[in-house]
């Protein structure tokens, strides 16, 4: 046996001998202590030394504050395990103790630049309240390699629930979250790179899932999110609100987004009652964002149906912190939508930086209609610096299918857009897009004068 090969196999014979599994338990963590994490972090520490392994936690509740991850440790749940963030509770001079808010900026799970890792099974429980104050991630990766998290229920998180900051190869698999406790719950936040969700059932406050690229010399960049059924009281599937680096090469698809089973924060029919007709919603199904300096490239978006949604598609380029960046190359199709508010689906960039490069392909939505001629006539404030939601133009859309402004290279085709009531705004209105193609649509025609088709210093395609 060669030399070089014989050094490599006592090596790696070395390091698996050396692996070794452990139970929490038998470090100390018990269901009736108030905190478990020195038990925990013991053990895990215990596992690292020896090469790694896994790290198990038995049946029953398990509270606890910060715990860190490391590499070659595989945190595995009993099915029926919870570990519960400690909620604050006071000392006899009154002062908040034993919250896990208080360590390492409120994460209740952290792995700091760690490799081949994963947590699985059971139950992670934030503690998270309306009443609640503060609050971090539930858990937080930052620049890891090789990590999964998969089988296992997030619920009531502080902030963001899991979030994945600069890492390369993650797989996310067969996650349940429910996370409804506080405004800012977001559900899966993704700054990383080689990110891979799947088969997941989200519900969260605020965004469920959310590529997010707030470093101008970070892309994010070759994910997939994939099978997922998704709800949210604000934004489905997200790209931003940070956005000065990058979002590039892309795909979601074959996602259900749907209406929340609840909504402890949000009554959006009561907040606007002439636009949205439903109090529990998403605000959009697909929220694609760049408004601080940053890009958009590549992005395949497929086989989407959403209920309960107020905009199905929102795209927008801005000019928010910095000069306007760019948006471009994207792929939208297979989109079956019911809406519910008046806020229709759109497209805009900003004067002298347009969206480029823009298909859209087999598209059915139905609204609620109820527009009026008014609304057909008002063109929207361009808000170059406004924070980018749906409503950012306001509760009601000049068109009730599909509006576009600012906008080089875009193709629509077999879109279908339907409302319930009389409707006098045009399906369609498009304001200064260029070289567009508008092929097999069909759509409810305006009550009144209005077109079905509203240009306004627009060109369409030239045929060749």
């Amino acid at each position: 046996m060669p030399k070089t090969f014989l050094t490599f196999f006592v090596s790696v014979s070395a390091a698996v001998c050396q692996a070794a599994d452990v139970n929490v338990a038998d470090y100390g963590a018990k269901t009736d202590a108030p905190n478990n994490a020195p038990a925990i972090q013991k053990a895990i520490d215990k596992c690292a030394e020896s090469g790694g392994g896994t790290v198990y936690v038995p049946a029953g509740q398990f509270k606890t504050n910060t715990i860190r991850l490391k590499s070659h440790v595989h945190l595995q749940l009993n099915p029926a395990a919870v570990l519960k963030g400690t909620t604050p509770e006071k000392d006899a001079a009154g002062k908040e103790t034993g919250n896990w808010l208080n360590h390492y900026r409120g994460v209740l799970i952290i792995a700091q630049k760690a490799a081949d890792f994963s947590i699985s099974g059971g139950t992670i429980d934030g503690g998270g309240h309306p009443k609640a104050q503060g609050g971090g991630d539930m858990i937080s990766l930052h620049e890891c390699r090789d990590a999964a998290v998969r089988d296992i229920v997030l619920k009531n998180g502080l902030n963001w629930t899991l979030h994945l900051v600069r890492c390369d190869g993650v797989t996310v698999r067969g996650v349940r979250m429910h996370t409804h406790g506080k405004e800012g719950n977001d559900g899966i936040d993704i700054e990383s790179k080689n990110v891979v969700i799947a088969d997941c059932q989200i519900q969260s406050d605020d965004d469920a899932i959310c590529f997010k690229s707030p470093d101008k010399n970070y892309v994010v960049e070759n994910c997939t999110v994939s099978n997922c059924v998704i709800a949210s009281n604000c934004n489905a599937i997200k790209f931003g609100t940070g956005s000065a680096g990058g979002f590039r090469n892309i795909a979601v698809s074959n996602c259900v987004i749907r209406r929340a089973t609840e909504s402890p924060l949000w009554h959006w029919k009561k907040m606007y009652p002439n636009s949205v007709t439903a109090d529990i919603t998403n605000l959009a199904g697909l929220a694609l964002e760049v408004v601080d300096g940053g890009f958009m490239d590549q992005v395949v978006i497929s086989n989407i149906t959403m209920t309960g949604v107020q905009t199905p598609v929102f795209i927008r380029l801005g000019a928010r912190k910095e000069p306007a960046g760019t948006l471009k190359n994207i792929v939208i199709s297979g989109i079956t939508a019911t809406s519910e508010s008046l806020m229709a689906s759109t497209i805009a960039g900003i004067p002298d930086h347009c969206i480029e490069n823009v298909i859209l392909r087999d598209i059915l939505i139905h609204s609620p209609g109820g527009g009026t001629a008014e609304w057909a006539e008002k063109t929207p404030d361009e808000n170059e610096k406004g924070y980018p939601e749906n409503r950012m133009f306001g509760k009601i859309s000049p068109a009730h299918g599909l509006y576009v402004r600012h906008v080089r290279n875009l193709t629509v085709d077999n879109i279908q857009c339907y409302v319930a009531k009389k409707e006098e705004r045009p399906a369609f209105r498009f304001d200064d897009v260029k070289n567009f193609s508008l092929a097999n649509e069909q759509a409810t025609l305006p009550a009144g004068k209005q077109p079905l088709l509203k240009l306004i210093q627009s060109e369409p395609r030239k045929k060749p």
